[in-house]
Parts: C-alpha cells; sequence; structure tokens
C-alpha cells in the first residue's frame, strides 16, 4: 500500500479536462463580479461615512429632516450636505430582525422536531411541500396582507384612541410598527429555519435514536438529547441564513413597519410594540427616488454597505459558533 501511495504522489499530475477550465473560469468571473460590487458600494457610500465619521452611526436630531436637506443639497458639490445620525434605522433593523429571531426559532425548532419524529404520515406529506412553498412566496405578498389585513385589525382593536391622539403631534399610530413588522418577518423566515432543521434532524442517524430508545428514554427525550444536540450545527447555520434574510427584507418590511422613522422605547411598556420603526434595507425603498440627488444616492449606497458588513460578519460569526459544534455533528 506504500508503494501504491508513492506511485500516486509521484506520478505526473493529469492536465484539466475542459469542463474543469470551464468551471474554474465561472468561479472566478463570479468571485470578480462579486468584488467589483463592494468596490462599487463602498467607492459610492464613502464621501458619507468620511464627512460623518462614526458619528455616522450615532443618535441625534431628526433623521427624517437629515435626509429631507441631503436630498435638497445645492448643485455645487463642494456644499452638498452629508449630515446623518442613522442609530434610529440601525435600532429599527436590530429590533425588528431579533424579535423576529427570537420568537421564530423556537417555534422552527418545534415545528421540525414535530414534522420529522411525531407527524402521521399523511400530516408529513402535506406539511413538507408547505413549508417549502411558504419559504418561496415573495415578500410583498406578506406585505400586502399586513398593510390591508394585519395594520388595520391592530388598529382598530389594539391601539386606544387615547394613545393614538396623545402622540399623534409626535409620532403617528396607524397599526403598522413594532409587532405587526416582528411578526410578519417571523413568519417569513421560520420556512426557511423549518426546512434547514428537519433536513439536519432527518440526517441523525437511525441507529443513534433507536440506541436511545432502547435504554428507555422516552421519543421526547430521545429527539432533544440526541437529534437535537447532533443538529445543533445545521440550527446555527439557520439562523444565520434567516437573520441574513431577515436584515436585508426591503419591500415588506417598507409597507408594515409604519413608514416613520423613530425608536420605540420599551419604556412605554406594551404601546412600545404599536410604535413605527424603519429599518436600514426599508430606508432604501423609501428614499429610492432620491437617487436623483447626488449625496442622497451616496446615502443610501453609505446603508447598503452598512448592510453587506453586517451580513459578511454575521456569516463570520455563524461560522465561529458552529466550529466548537462540530464535534456533534454527523460523519
Amino acid at each position: 500500500m506504500n508503494v501504491l501511495s508513492s506511485r500516486r504522489r509521484g506520478a505526473p499530475r493529469r492536465p484539466p479536462e475542459r469542463a474543469e477550465l470551464w468551471l474554474g473560469a465561472l468561479a472566478a468571473t463570479l468571485l470578480l463580479v462579486i468584488l467589483g460590487m463592494l468596490g462599487f458600494v463602498f467607492k459610492e457610500a464613502w464621501p458619507s461615512f468620511s464627512h460623518n465619521g462614526l458619528a455616522w452611526f450615532g443618535s441625534g436630531g431628526n433623521v427624517q429632516q437629515q435626509l429631507a436637506a441631503i436630498y435638497e443639497s445645492p448643485s455645487d458639490p463642494s456644499q452638498y450636505e452629508y449630515h446623518l445620525r442613522a442609530w434610529p434605522l440601525i435600532y429599527g433593523t436590530i429590533l425588528s430582525t431579533g424579535l423576529a429571531v427570537l420568537i421564530g426559532l423556537p417555534f422552527a425548532l418545534l415545528c421540525a422536531l414535530f414534522m420529522v419524529e411525531f407527524a402521521p404520515p399523511g400530516v408529513k406529506r402535506i406539511m413538507t411541500p408547505v413549508v417549502r412553498f411558504l419559504a418561496a412566496v415573495p415578500s410583498v405578498v406578506y406585505g400586502l396582507i399586513g398593510i390591508l389585513v394585519l395594520a388595520p385589525w391592530i388598529d382598530k382593536h389594539l391601539v386606544s384612541p387615547e394613545f393614538k391622539l396623545a402622540v399623534n403631534a409626535i409620532v403617528p399610530i396607524s397599526g403598522g410598527g413594532v409587532l405587526l413588522a416582528s411578526v410578519i418577518l417571523m413568519v417569513m423566515i421560520v420556512p426557511i429555519m423549518i426546512a434547514i432543521i428537519s433536513d439536519a434532524l432527518r440526517a441523525v442517524p437511525r441507529s443513534w435514536l433507536e440506541g436511545s430508545a432502547a435504554l428507555g428514554v422516552n421519543r421526547w427525550r430521545t429527539m432533544w438529547k440526541v437529534a437535537v444536540r447532533t443538529a445543533r450545527p445545521a440550527i446555527a447555520a439557520a439562523v444565520v441564513l434567516a437573520t441574513a434574510r431577515a436584515l436585508g427584507e426591503a419591500i415588506m418590511l417598507a409597507m408594515v413597519s409604519g413608514s416613520f422613522i423613530w425608536s420605540p422605547n420599551p419604556l412605554d411598556g406594551l404601546n412600545f410594540f404599536l410604535e413605527p420603526l424603519q429599518p436600514l434595507a426599508a430606508t432604501i425603498v423609501g428614499q429610492q427616488e432620491g437617487f436623483s440627488a447626488v449625496p442622497l444616492g451616496q446615502t443610501l449606497y453609505a446603508i447598503a454597505a452598512v448592510l453587506l458588513v453586517s451580513s459578511a460578519l454575521l456569516s463570520f460569526a455563524g461560522w465561529a459558533v458552529r466550529q466548537p459544534l462540530r464535534k456533534y455533528a454527523t460523519r
């Protein structure tokens, strides 16, 4: 065997086939396109960052008025206005995405466990394609349901007239806000997590589960202690993918988040969930008509750059979390 291995090591390397060359060229082209896109976005975003510095990520002033001032900048490039304090937009993104993932993860995990182990065969055959269909529904459909059905219902049944009247001069309350945005965003990302987690649970060797059952452990404890523990790397991957989907969601959030730049205050009690917000991606959609104004276009590119960096950091964090969990995964 050592002789064969030495012969293999000493054998000349075969020339690559034409298919390998084409695939390599395609992969390199794709990488160059991505790098070009990143370079273009950061080049366009640089004037906004260079003018504001780290204060770009801070708070201060009315962001809506700041964006309007940027849009109305003089035509002279030396007098362009770039002043922006984007913390309310960042806060809105963290709030809507964080609530959606925190609420959706337990639901997705329990649903995946039911589909894989406890659902009757007939129910399982129905649920699997339905979950995959829900993951593919366009976000604008969810947005239409939210703005035409759920927002009026929330405005009628959950928003008190006294609260709406008391804050009307400061912030409009119309049904869209933290609650609606988080719930619909959760509905959008949960099917993605269910599909990934259920596939991972099915990949757990059946002999492991049967061995646990042979020791007298019940089905629920077996699934929780063996299957879920083994599938933890896939669960982390599902969270990362779902969070990335939520970070980049724009159309739906622009429709149901209240379309008002505001920082909801948790000290407001339950009214906190009724207050509007505006995430970063939804701001790009809401201000897209301002691309004709150079400084506003560069500001929107800066928002896009923040989203790109956030997605990259999220992917790295997911990779770092999965590394110590790989010992639990199947080989």
